[in-house]
């Protein structure tokens, strides 16, 4: 059985038969594989009216501690959101009453972002379905293999400098 990419390897090995190719093997699948994940999880948001970006803060206030609050540098450190998309998608979540930004006790200058009790609602809402969903990308693999290539990832994840430390 062949992929897409096992086409790609082939013609570049008959192209250019001097060029080791085996990398694309893994970064084009890892690519093709983004691509098709991402369309799953996008369907699935859509049924809450949810895009990536905005499950990503609503879960990481969620997770983050008892009061689902963050300052917005605090957010975008612990999100995978870009610096220049968190007021943007603040903004959005806030006027759909999801999020609420409130002076800090603290930092006169300071914004405190928290969920509201909708927002609470919703990504408690999104959450399982979401995990599902997730599951239902993986059915292909075992436990063992889930594992596996969790730790390949992490391995090379950490390999680039994504580290918690």
């Amino acid at each position: 059985m062949a992929d897409h990419v096992d086409l790609v390897l082939a013609q570049w090995s008959e192209r250019r038969p001097d060029l080791d190719a085996s990398p694309m093997a893994v970064m084009g699948r890892l690519k093709r594989l983004a691509q098709l994940v991402d369309t799953e999880l996008r369907r699935n948001f859509a049924r809450y009216d949810l895009d990536s970006p905005s499950f990503d803060v609503l879960a990481t206030l969620r997770r983050s501690n008892a009061e689902h609050s963050l300052t917005p540098a605090g957010l975008m450190r612990s999100s995978m959101v870009t610096s220049g998309a968190i007021t943007q998608r603040l903004d959005r979540l806030e006027a759909r009453g999801l999020v609420r930004r409130t002076p800090s006790e603290t930092d006169g200058r300071g914004v405190r972002v928290t969920l509201t009790e909708e927002g609470l609602q919703v990504i408690d809402a999104v959450l399982p379905a979401h995990v599902e969903t997730e599951d239902k990308l993986l059915q292909a693999l075992s436990g063992p293999e889930r594992e596996a290539l969790a730790s390949t990832l992490r391995t090379l994840l950490e390999s680039l400098g994504d580290r918690t430390d």
